[in-house]
């Protein structure tokens, strides 16, 4: 199942609440929240996945009637915030915001503390992120061509930043890496900043990172777009082919963002969390507000996103095995 196939599911379940949703809102505060409620933000504030976990409890919190609250907790790639969130008690009262990075963790790390399909119950998509290959202007590409020429007549000489070892910029140019058979050196960094302040001072010279992020430097000249990395073009930068239409055929990447809870949370809970996602998701000011920040809105059923988190560990894996990177 591939990312783009969520987004007719928001609109007929969106048309539904927008019928039905006000008798709806009375039961579910009376019976659900009772008292705040723990948002996990398993990465730095600040971050893509901090700025959308924030306007999605904002908006839990207003519908809701009560506080949503936003407890980062980074490290390792997102796995501590995704174990403390495993170990919560399932009762509704602990989320965790997970991104793609998540699935890849299922493959990347031998002894994860947690099991990514058994420990949590899936609760719905809510957005995604495109990702683009940038370099920096001192480098003499100006196509994913020519870059890929430049790596092959110069193997080892490049180097690409990530946001850490396991991350999803890193998996992602590994993967361009065993597609292209180019040789690029890893330079990992705490964090997606870091990384990105580390390719516009020129200390690296390529890096696959958020759209949203790099939009400003790219304007500016300060960073030079290639390609996007997911299956189709965004309405942020609507002329940026994409990596597959470059050349590399079959290359997709998307970073998304979804809500997960402890594995045995009362259904009831999840499909109210999931309603309200839906809704949310579905706004036209939440809609406007993730545009102008580089992100694309998205909705799913639990069951819908479940299986899809599925498929990404198995994406995940088989990208792994292919670039021959060796768990952590």
């Amino acid at each position: 199942m591939k990312l783009k196939d969520f987004g007719a599911l928001i609109l007929l379940p969106v048309l539904s609440l927008g019928l039905c949703a006000a008798p709806g809102v009375a039961q579910e505060r009376q019976a659900y929240p009772s008292r705040p409620v723990r948002f996990i933000i398993p990465f730095p504030p600040s971050g893509g996945t901090d700025i959308v976990g924030r306007m999605i409890a904002q908006k839990f919190a207003e519908q809701l009637g009560q506080p949503f609250v936003i407890d980062n907790r980074p490290g390792a790639a997102g796995t501590l915030g995704a174990s403390i969130a495993a170990k919560a008690a399932a009762d509704g009262y602990t989320m965790v915001m997970v991104t793609a990075s998540f699935s890849i963790s299922a493959s990347f790390y031998r002894n994860l503390p947690y099991d990514p399909v058994k420990d949590f119950d899936a609760v719905g998509l809510v957005a995604s992120q495109p990702a683009v290959l940038v370099t920096h202007p001192s480098v003499p590409a100006s196509s994913v061509k020519e870059l890929i020429a430049l790596a092959r007549a110069n193997p080892g000489k490049l180097n690409y930043a990530s946001g850490g070892a396991g991350g999803i910029n890193h998996l992602a140019a590994e993967m361009l890496k065993s597609m292209t058979g180019i040789r690029i050196v890893h330079i990992p960094y705490k964090g997606l900043g870091p990384a990105l302040t580390a390719l516009l001072a020129g200390e690296v010279q390529l890096m696959i990172a958020t759209l949203g992020s790099s939009l400003p430097h790219i304007r500016s000249g300060k960073l030079r777009a290639l390609a996007l990395a997911g299956a189709k073009r965004s309405s942020s930068a609507p002329d940026l082919a994409t990596l597959a239409e470059s050349g590399v055929a079959g290359y997709e990447v998307d970073n998304w963002y979804g809500v997960l809870v402890p594995r045995g949370t009362p259904r009831g809970i999840i499909g109210v969390l999931n309603k309200r996602i839906v809704a949310i998701v579905g706004s036209e000011d939440v809609r406007e507000r993730f545009a102008a920040l580089g992100f694309e809105t998205a909705a799913s059923t639990p069951v819908r996103f479940a299986d899809y988190l599925k498929s990404e560990i198995a994406k995940w894996a088989r990208a792994m095995k292919d670039a021959g990177v060796t768990p952590g």
